[in-house]
C-alpha cells in the first residue's frame, strides 16, 4: 500500500530524498533523521492532496448536508419541503433574517430536492402571462444543467420530465424529457416579485409550480408526508457543519457521494488521484490502512481547505470600478474546482450568468471601504443603464451580509420602482444612511451607519453589446460625493 501510494503521489519528494539514503553513513542518528525528513515529505504532499480532495468533493458534500437539512420535514415550511415536493417561501425576509446571507428582495423562491433514483420526476409551470421566472436545475455537482422559464422556454405553461441517469422509457405526450446527470436534484425556482403588494399574484403562480412521479402523472396525486430524523442537527448551518468534520467524517461521505452521484466519465483521473489517498466511490475511507504520515498529513486536510477557500472569497470575481465582477463560469464549472468550491461555500444554487449576474461592491471607485459616515452616488448615463432583459436591482447589506434596518424598510433599488430620472435622461442612485431630501427619496438606498457593502443584480443580462458578460458594460462606481 505505502508503495503504490508513494509511487502515485509522493514520486518526486521520494525521489528527491532517495539520494539521501543511498548516502547514510549508517549511524542511527542519521538515518532517523532521513526517516523522519522522508515522513515530513509524505505529510507534507498528503496535505496537499487532502486539500485538493476537499476542495473537489465541497459541492457534493454542501449539496447532500443542504438537502438533509431542508428535506427533514414532513411537511412543506419555512425554506424547507420533503424530497420532490415544493416549498413556496411567500414574502420577503426582513432585517430580522439571518439564516442565509445576501439574500433578495427581487424574487419569491420555490426550492425543491429531488431524488430521481426510483423514477422521473414531471415538473409542471403554469402560464405566467410574461412575468419573469426561472426554473435552474442544479446536479449534485452544483453544475445547472437545465434552466427553464421565460428566457429559455417562454411562459407558456409546460411539463418537464426529469430523469435520471439511468433512465430509459416513453414519456407522455407534451412532457419533454430534461436529462439529469445525477439523481441529487436541487430545483431553485425564482418569480419576480415587485413588491409586497404584488405577493397575491406571485402566490397563485406559485400554487400552480408541481411536482409529480411520472408514475402518477396525469392522475389525482397526494404527495406524501416526509420522514423526519428527530436526531438530524437542524441549528447548525451547512456549512458550519462541513467545517466542523474530521478528514474522515468529510471523506467517508464523500466517498458515499461519489458512489451515489459519480462525476462525469472525463473526471476517471481525479477518481485515481482521490483512490491513491484512500478515496474511492462506496467504500470507508480508514485512515488506518494508509502509512501514518499520510495520514497524518490528512487529518489537517478540512482545516486548511476551508481556511484557503475562506480566503478566496474574500477576492472572487474581476474588480471593475469597485465593484468584483463574477466569472462567468458560474452554473457551468467545468475543471474550474476551486470556483466551483468558492461558489459551494458562499453562494450555494447559483445560477448561470445568462440567467442572473450579482456584482458586489465593498469599496467605491477609488478603492476606499463603504462607510455609512459618508454619502454616496451611483450614476448611469443616459441609455447606460444595467443592460437586462428583465430587470435589475441594487441591495444593501451590513458588514455581516444581512439587510440594514432604516426608517422606510427599504433594502433594496429595483428598476421596477418609480425612480426620478435627472433632466439629461441619466439615473442617480443616493447611497447613503440618512434622507438626502423628500424630493430624491424616491432613488434613496438606505446605507448601514458603519461598513456597507452593496450588490447589484442583473436578471437575463443582454448577451449582445453592451452586456455584462462580455464585459462591453461595466457598472459605474459607487463615487463619494459632499
Amino acid at each position: 500500500m505505502n508503495a503504490k501510494w508513494v509511487s502515485i503521489l509522493l514520486a518526486a519528494s521520494i525521489g528527491a530524498l532517495a539520494g539521501c539514503n543511498d548516502k547514510q553513513a549508517g549511524s542511527s542518528t542519521d538515518a532517523a533523521k532521513v526517516e523522519s525528513e522522508a515522513d515530513d515529505a509524505k505529510a507534507q504532499e498528503a496535505l496537499k492532496a487532502g486539500v485538493e480532495a476537499v476542495v473537489y468533493g465541497l459541492p457534493l458534500v454542501m449539496m447532500d448536508l443542504t438537502k438533509a437539512k431542508t428535506t427533514n420535514v414532513a411537511k412543506p415550511e419555512g425554506f424547507a419541503a420533503p424530497v420532490n415536493q415544493f416549498v413556496n417561501v411567500q414574502a420577503f425576509p426582513d432585517a430580522s433574517f439571518k439564516d442565509v446571507v445576501r439574500a433578495n428582495v427581487d424574487t419569491l423562491y420555490s426550492s425543491a430536492f429531488l431524488d430521481l433514483s426510483a423514477e422521473p420526476i414531471v415538473l409542471s409551470v403554469p402560464d405566467t402571462h410574461g412575468r419573469y421566472y426561472l426554473m435552474p436545475m442544479l446536479d449534485a455537482w452544483t453544475n445547472v444543467f437545465s434552466s427553464p422559464g421565460k428566457r429559455t422556454t417562454g411562459t407558456k405553461a409546460g411539463n418537464f420530465a426529469i430523469t435520471g441517469p439511468g433512465w430509459t422509457g416513453t414519456l407522455p405526450k407534451g412532457v419533454t424529457e430534461v436529462k439529469a446527470p445525477t439523481n441529487m436534484v436541487w430545483v431553485l425556482g425564482r418569480t419576480q416579485t415587485n413588491g409586497p403588494r404584488d405577493y397575491p399574484a406571485v402566490h397563485k403562480i406559485q400554487s400552480g409550480y408541481k411536482l409529480t412521479p411520472l408514475s402518477a402523472f396525469g392522475k389525482p396525486y397526494t404527495a406524501p408526508e416526509g420522514k423526519v430524523d428527530p436526531d438530524l442537527d437542524m441549528k447548525t448551518p451547512p456549512v458550519e457543519q462541513a467545517q466542523k468534520m474530521s478528514a474522515e467524517a468529510y471523506f467517508n461521505l464523500m466517498a458515499t457521494l461519489l458512489k451515489s452521484n459519480p462525476p462525469p466519465a472525463s473526471e476517471a483521473p481525479v477518481l485515481e488521484k482521490l483512490k491513491a489517498i484512500g478515496i474511492a466511490p462506496g467504500e470507508k475511507f480508514d485512515p488506518s490502512k494508509l502509512d501514518p504520515a499520510v495520514a497524518k498529513g490528512l487529518e489537517q486536510s478540512v482545516k486548511v481547505a476551508f481556511e484557503k477557500l475562506l480566503a478566496a472569497s474574500k477576492e472572487t470575481g474581476a474588480p471593475v470600478n469597485g465593484w468584483r465582477v463574477p466569472s462567468m463560469v458560474l452554473g457551468n464549472y467545468g475543471s474550474d474546482y476551486g470556483a466551483r468550491a468558492v461558489v459551494a461555500l458562499i453562494g450555494l444554487g447559483a445560477n448561470l450568468p445568462q440567467d442572473a449576474v450579482y456584482p458586489s461592491a465593498f469599496v467605491d471607485g477609488e478603492g476606499k471601504p463603504l462607510n455609512g459616515a459618508n454619502k454616496y452616488v451611483i450614476h448611469f448615463d443616459k441609455g447606460a443603464l444595467p443592460p437586462v432583459n428583465a430587470f435589475w436591482s441594487v441591495t444593501m447589506y451590513n458588514p455581516d451580509s444581512f439587510f440594514v434596518a432604516n426608517p422606510i424598510n427599504r433594502y433594496a433599488i429595483s428598476s421596477w420602482m418609480p425612480l426620478k430620472k435627472n433632466k439629461d435622461g441619466s439615473l442617480d442612485l443616493y447611497v447613503q444612511h440618512d434622507s438626502p431630501g423628500k424630493d430624491k427619496e424616491a432613488n434613496w438606498l438606505p446605507a448601514n451607519d458603519k461598513d456597507f457593502s452593496a450588490t447589484l443584480r442583473m436578471y437575463w443580462p443582454t448577451e449582445k453589446a453592451p452586456s455584462i458578460i462580455d464585459g462591453s458594460w461595466q457598472p459605474p462606481a459607487v463615487k463619494q460625493v459632499q
